[in-house]
Parts: C-alpha cells; sequence; structure tokens
C-alpha cells in the first residue's frame, strides 16, 4: 500500500457513508437543503485528498490538505446542526460524527507535519 493509501480508502468511506446518510434525512425544503449541503462538504475531502497526492509543490499539497480539512470541519457543523435540530436520532449520527472528529484530526496533524518539513 502506498503512502497515503490508507486515509484516502478512509475518506472514500467517509464519502459513502455520508451519501447513505443523506438519504435517509427528511425530503422537506430544510432536509433537502441540509443534505444537498452534507453531501457536498462530506464527499470533497476525498478528491481533495487524492488532488494533494499529486500535488506541484509542498506549498500546493499543504494548501489542498487545508481544503480537505475545511470541507470535513464543515461536514462536522452541518452533523451538529443535525442532531441538534433532531433530523436523525443521535445513534444515526454518532458513527459518522465520529469518524468526522478522527479524520479531523488526523488531517489537521497531516497539514502541521507537512508544514515542518516545508520549513526546512
Amino acid at each position: 500500500m502506498a503512502k497515503g493509501d490508507d486515509i484516502q480508502e478512509r475518506l472514500i468511506d467517509f464519502a459513502v457513508s455520508i451519501i447513505k446518510f443523506t438519504a435517509k434525512l427528511p425530503k422537506s425544503s430544510v432536509g433537502k437543503h441540509v443534505s444537498g449541503q452534507l453531501l457536498r462538504s462530506g464527499t470533497s475531502p476525498a478528491p481533495n485528498h487524492a488532488e494533494a497526492r499529486s500535488a506541484e509543490s509542498s506549498k500546493d499539497f499543504i494548501h489542498k490538505l487545508k481544503i480537505s480539512l475545511k470541507e470535513l470541519n464543515e461536514t462536522a457543523v452541518w452533523l451538529q446542526i443535525i442532531i441538534r435540530r433532531k433530523m436523525l436520532s443521535i445513534e444515526e449520527c454518532m458513527g459518522l460524527q465520529k469518524e468526522c472528529d478522527e479524520l479531523c484530526r488526523i488531517m489537521g496533524a497531516s497539514v502541521k507535519t507537512s508544514k515542518k518539513r516545508g520549513e526546512k
């Protein structure tokens, strides 16, 4: 397995889970809006990470990792909105929320490590 394949696979699995999850949201105008936003932000980190892996420079790599992190952070907020609005049960949201938090920490650590390497 090449370097970064494990996180890439995890991000793809997360995107697939987001797709399945959004299908469960209410079909009301609010549900459709939240679903669309969550679908965009939750499926974006995987392709952005793939782009980072083929970056043209370390600066480009860091920039694309940061985009993935921003999208994961946005996803975490949409999940909180779903929980607070009680659009789905907490139990249905917790697995995704936990994975999103873990992915945020991993991506944040990757950005920090990449920045340190770039300073040397």
